[in-house]
């Protein structure tokens, strides 16, 4: 059930984060786990819910499992989330789905749940956030709306959640942005810097690093570095 899950979920958590500081390691991480897939928690986190599963009126939890693996029971029946493959791995995320009515707004707390918890377990985590601009970029738009018109919004909260962060005390936070290794237009280039001028010029004292992966960011290098981030 709900509370076995929820129980053997923070063991897990608690035993890696253990592990890797008896280990000696530096920076840990919080809100690297999940149930189901990374992109699908930042989705849950900013209300990025499509309204047939709202729909539903089941718990939290099982419309999270509802997104993902399908939903067929006396409440209704949904098909799971578009599925594509991550990068170039044999992993796979969720398509998030960001409809002309899509309420964007801060509503969970995942990252905030887990970085109070590793700190209860004697752990000073950075918190891992899947980035704004590379979550805009893999969701799918299904109404007339584009990235252009909902960045700003998106921006906002992330800003919210760093806030948020560090007020509970959060020294570190990290903003992974992997699709910086993709081809990149000028208009992207435009876009990830606005996103991120408004994100650096309010840290609230925390340090902000960026990370990616799969591949160079020569595309946006030189842009990069002109930015404030602190790693």
């Amino acid at each position: 059930d709900e509370a076995a899950l929820q129980a053997v979920a923070k063991q897990i958590r608690k035993e890696d984060l253990l592990k890797q500081k008896e280990a000696g390691i530096t920076y840990i991480s919080s809100n690297d786990f999940s149930f189901y897939d990374n992109v699908l928690d930042t989705a849950f986190l900013f209300n990025i819910i499509p309204q047939r599963y709202k729909d539903l009126g089941l718990s939290e939890l099982e419309t999270y499992f509802a997104l993902a693996r399908v939903y067929q029971g006396d409440k209704g029946n949904v098909k799971a989330l578009a599925m594509k493959k991550w990068f170039n791995t044999n992993y796979h995320y969720l398509v998030p789905e960001i409809d002309d009515d899509t309420n964007i707004a801060l509503t969970g707390s995942k990252p905030i749940d887990e970085f109070t918890e590793a700190k209860e377990f004697g752990v000073d985590t950075k918190v891992a956030l899947v980035g704004p601009f590379t979550f805009l970029k893999l969701a799918k738009f299904t109404g007339s709306k584009k990235i252009s018109d909902v960045y700003a919004v998106l921006t906002a909260e992330y800003i919210k959640l760093v806030s948020l962060l560090t007020s509970v005390g959060a020294k570190t936070i990290e903003f992974d942005e992997p699709y910086l290794v993709r081809d990149l237009s000028g208009e992207d280039i435009d876009l990830f810097k606005e996103i991120y001028s408004l994100i650096l010029s309010n840290k609230n004292g925390a340090k902000i690093l960026l990370l990616t992966y799969f591949g160079d960011i020569r595309d946006i290098y030189n842009e990069v570095v002109k930015l404030d981030f602190d790693l």
